[in-house]
């Protein structure tokens, strides 16, 4: 296992120490990455559980240098590209919408989709960190110039961009983003998790 990112963060509950250390850094190195890198990444999202195994998650990806990069980057907002032009790989992650017995051609609306997708892509991000990697996912990006960009069919629903690299210099991050990149806390668990319903003040 690679040496965990050094957090501030600690846990109210014993869980494994992976869980606090992830998180989003904006500062990348900017060393190119081949696709074989990525490999590792794509299995662990391909273990990730799914409604009726259907394994809903498609990635579509551009690497540094490459001949589809200038156009990833250029769908991202102007804000992402600032410091996503550092990355050393994009991804697309998009979800099947449509769920059927294997081997089918067509099917039936998914109710999780999405979920399932967002179950994959933890698994990615907690492999590129035993890989020393750091991911960041978002979602500043027009969606119409990405989805025809990416050619998602419309059985498809573009989900997030990830941003994959090594970590780089905070310093070379305009001042306002240098601010930002540090971890960030997270609420209680009594404020999201609830005994037998939502008690009246919970938020929606």
């Amino acid at each position: 296992m690679s040496a965990l990112p050094k957090t501030d963060r600690v846990a109210d509950h014993p869980i494994d120490p992976r869980f606090p250390a992830r998180w989003s850094p904006r500062a990348f190195d900017g060393r190119a990455m081949s696709a074989e890198t990525l490999s590792p990444l794509f299995e662990a999202a391909r273990w990730a559980p799914s409604c009726m195994n259907s394994q809903p998650w498609r990635f579509v990806y551009a690497l540094k240098g490459g001949a589809d990069w200038a156009g990833f980057l250029d769908v991202l907002s102007p804000t992402n590209q600032i410091w996503v032009k550092d990355a050393s790989a994009l991804v697309f992650v998009c979800s099947q919408t449509l769920i059927g017995p294997p081997g089918a051609t067509s099917g039936m609306p998914s109710p999780s989709h999405s979920f399932d997708a967002g179950a994959a892509w933890m698994q990615l991000a907690l492999q590129a960190m035993e890989m020393g990697l750091q991911t960041h996912a978002m979602a500043g990006f027009d969606r119409d110039r990405a989805a025809a960009l990416l050619g998602v069919p419309e059985t498809c629903r573009l989900e997030a961009a990830i941003a994959i690299g090594w970590p780089g210099d905070p310093a070379a991050l305009p001042e306002a983003l240098q601010a930002r990149e540090t971890p960030s806390g997270r609420h209680p668990i009594e404020s999201f998790s609830y005994a037998g319903r939502f008690p009246p003040a919970a938020p929606a």
